[in-house]
């Protein structure tokens, strides 16, 4: 499967003048799937604009997305306000190439101190789903910070695990060192897609990257808007894992430690 990561610099911008970037992104490169950053349609550093960007999951801009998958061909993951009845969540869904939403993730830890918490509920699971023969997992930002939550995905069946985020300049060790551990610990690819540039105040770090399974980019963005693009294929998960059995060494381990 032939994967990307959009590296967007969306600050100020509308949720269609967003999707305008992307569509030019996608004009002459055609992969099979792109990732873009967490709270991608509205912007996350937009403060009191959450509630009113809000949407559910096959609101109008999903549908938007959905002609643009189906004129790309490309399966698009993207983060955004979802909104359902009363209740707002930092979800992420995924449309696929034929234009239908194939799976809707929300963000299930949110981090402290912060806004988040003053305007989304958390979700309450995992989100998985088969995409070009490749089990595929959805975190969202924090979410992959924890070991845990990789390795539920993991144990779950995941080989790829996508992860829209929002990592400001001041975290660098998430996108640089973290996210490489998470892939090399569990044998998997991880598609960690960042914003670039500012947005009232927070500087994105960009760095974006698709890691491999044995814990080395595959490609990698600097600081400014950029697609990158990796080929990401089963055999290197099932190659990793048995190279590094962390994954059937765990059941011992839990018997130990408890």
């Amino acid at each position: 499967m032939r994967a990307s990561v959009f590296q967007c610099a969306g600050g100020g911008l509308t949720p269609d003048q967003r999707l305008n970037k992307l569509t030019t992104a996608l004009m002459y490169e055609r992969p099979d799937l792109v990732v873009c950053p967490e709270l991608f349609m509205s912007g996350y550093n937009v403060g009191d604009d959450l509630p009113r960007l809000a949407e559910p999951s096959h609101g109008p801009f999903a549908r938007k997305v959905a002609a643009l998958a189906q004129a790309s061909g490309t399966t698009i993951v993207y983060g955004y306000p979802e909104r359902d009845g009363d209740n707002l969540y930092n979800a992420a869904v995924c449309i696929g190439a034929e234009g239908q939403v194939i799976a809707n993730h929300r963000k299930m830890l949110l981090p402290p101190p912060g806004f988040e918490g003053k305007y989304f509920k958390p979700g309450d699971g995992l989100t998985l789903f088969d995409l070009n023969g490749l089990c595929c997992a959805i975190l969202i930002c924090y979410d992959a910070e924890f070991p845990e939550s990789v390795r539920a995905a993991v144990e779950a069946g995941a080989q790829v695990i996508l992860v829209p985020t929002a990592l400001v300049d001041k975290w660098p060790s998430v996108a640089w060192q973290m996210m490489p551990t998470r892939a090399f610990e569990n044998g998997v690819w991880l598609l960690y897609a960042n914003h670039a540039g500012a947005e009232n105040g927070a500087d994105y770090l960009g760095a974006s990257c698709i890691v491999a399974p044995d814990g080395t980019d595959a490609a990698r963005a600097g600081v400014e808007e950029q697609l990158i693009f990796a080929d990401v294929d089963s055999e290197s998960v099932t190659a990793a894992q048995e190279r590094l059995p962390y994954l059937k060494n765990l059941g011992r381990l839990r018997d130990i430690v408890g």
